[in-house]
């Protein structure tokens, strides 16, 4: 449950800054309509919406994008999870399929995310999701929304995500701060709030790093005890 993808809600492809517009537009030819980008990542453990889905493990996640120009994109997101069942060496699989555009400075992003785990198919659910991003000053600011229809793997009930995110860059340099505040209520929560707070750091050659505080609030579970999660990832 990527929340980076919902963040947010899929995974936008890495383009380089060329030194001359002739050099971005023969870039621009070369690549063709569609772009294929992933990642890798590491942290100290997985938290989606506040709530550790490793308990409070390490988790290790991979993902693959593609997109095409008229802003069409499908991917598939894996990490390892923690299912309660005392082995922290399931797999979910993430398969996600949507439409992003820009709009006159306000990106649209609207989809859907069929979440499935791994010799545990009466867990698997599919959510729909969509957000409007802006930038306000010096912030890019994000509302979205992500609704579980009624699924019997969910016990034939709804549930309702809301946030809203924002991303604050430091000056020219490779740090920016950032921020989350969820509300979810239905199958999965009952009037929970999450909340992250933290900065990211631009390595370099495809390299960043995260350092995250994150908490909730009528999450009823020790696993939305108040955490640091830190990450280091590379996006290809």
């Amino acid at each position: 449950m990527n929340y980076r993808l919902l963040l947010a809600a899929a995974a936008l492809p890495l383009a380089a800054m060329p030194t001359a517009a002739f050099a971005q537009d023969e870039e621009a030819e070369a690549s063709g309509p569609i772009t294929i980008s992933g990642e890798v990542g590491v942290f100290s453990d997985y938290r989606f919406r506040g709530l550790s889905l490793t308990d409070h493990k390490l988790e290790l996640t991979a993902e693959l994008s593609v997109e095409h120009e008229s802003g069409l994109y499908a991917g598939l997101w894996a990490s390892n999870v923690e299912l309660g069942n005392g082995k922290a060496n399931n797999v979910e699989l993430d398969w996600s399929a949507g439409w992003s555009k820009d709009m006159g400075g306000v990106t649209v992003d609207v989809g859907a995310v069929y979440y499935t785990y791994a010799n545990n198919s009466g867990l698997n659910y599919i959510e729909l999701y969509g957000s409007v991003g802006t930038t306000l000053g010096p912030v890019d600011v994000t509302l979205g929304a992500a609704y579980a229809p009624s699924q019997n793997n969910i016990g034939s009930q709804d549930n309702t995500y809301v946030y809203i995110s924002g991303e604050l860059p430091v000056g020219e340099t490779p740090l920016s701060l950032h921020g989350t505040f969820g509300f979810e209520d239905g199958a999965f929560a009952n009037n929970k709030k999450d909340w992250i707070v933290g900065a990211s750091y631009d390595i370099g050659s495809g390299f960043s790093a995260s350092l995250d505080y994150v908490d909730t609030a009528h999450s009823l579970s020790a696993l939305g005890d108040a955490t640091v999660v830190g990450s280091i990832k590379f996006a290809f």
